[in-house]
């Protein structure tokens, strides 16, 4: 079974699920990253795939990507530095990124090489559901790799269980429309949109992403969710720490507040 649909029939919940920048902020430490998160007990990571041109991101992580393509980050030598990642690391692992690099590289090679690597699943902001039903579905099903697709407060109620039918992982449910970035809480528009999707009684569980930085916005994602994903947050914490313990033990004390 692939280890995104263990960690959600474990029955856990308040699942932390951490984003950071491959290649940032330096070029070789992308796998310790990967290590001292799950050291300290974040369920599931996403390793963003920097890219020149990330619209569904705000400053924070789009300066994130600069600097690693500025590093030298590439998905080439990203497969590289992850080879033996699954020695001593068991939590899952997800790619989020742009279609374009993923395009160059070659979707199918692209999931082949994942499964080298013990990728579990991939996030790709741009990539319109239709597409992937027509193009990549019957590819990343064949590597079991699970393509996990963004909903919105836009999203229609028809498109969310379109989606739902036909992806096994979980929902990335986007708490707003804009990009990526820290906020300290949610308002009552956004709490009402979580509570309608968890009432929809989807099949796939819900993760919660864009802007959970402290407690009151895990807390509030959390209530009608799986979990939440930590992105801008982290991000800043690394590039003012420099080392992910730090960044790690700092996030965990402002998820306390």
């Amino acid at each position: 079974m692939n280890r995104i649909n263990q960690l959600f029939n474990s029955n856990k919940k308040d699942i932390l699920s951490v984003y950071f920048c491959a290649g940032d902020p330096t070029l070789d430490g992308t796998a310790n990253v990967i290590r001292t998160l799950e050291k300290h007990g974040v369920s599931m990571i996403e390793i963003g795939l920097p890219f020149s041109d990330p619209m569904a991101d705000g400053i924070v992580i789009q300066n994130a990507a600069t600097r690693a393509l500025r590093n030298g980050m590439s998905l080439k030598l990203l497969f590289e530095q992850l080879r033996d990642i699954r020695k001593d690391v068991s939590i899952p692992l997800v790619f989020m990124g742009y279609l374009n690099p993923i395009m160059q590289f070659g979707f199918e090679n692209f999931c082949r090489q994942c499964v080298e690597c013990g990728i579990d699943g991939v996030i790709i902001p741009d990539l319109p559901f239709r597409d992937y039903q027509e193009q990549y579905r019957i590819i990343a099903e064949r590597y079991n790799i699970k393509v996990v697709m963004l909903i919105t407060p836009e999203t229609s109620e028809e498109r969310v269980r379109e989606i739902d039918g036909h992806t096994d992982g979980f929902i990335y449910m986007v708490s707003s429309a804009a990009t990526t970035g820290a906020q300290q809480d949610f308002d009552e528009q956004k709490r009402s949109y979580f509570k309608k999707i968890e009432d929809m009684h989807l099949d796939n569980p819900l993760m919660v992403g864009f802007g959970i930085s402290n407690k009151a916005t895990f807390q509030a994602a959390c209530e009608h969710a799986s979990g939440a994903i930590i992105g801008s947050k982290f991000v800043t914490l690394l590039e003012e720490e420099k080392e992910p313990e730090k960044a790690i033990l700092k996030l965990k004390e402002a998820l306390k507040k």
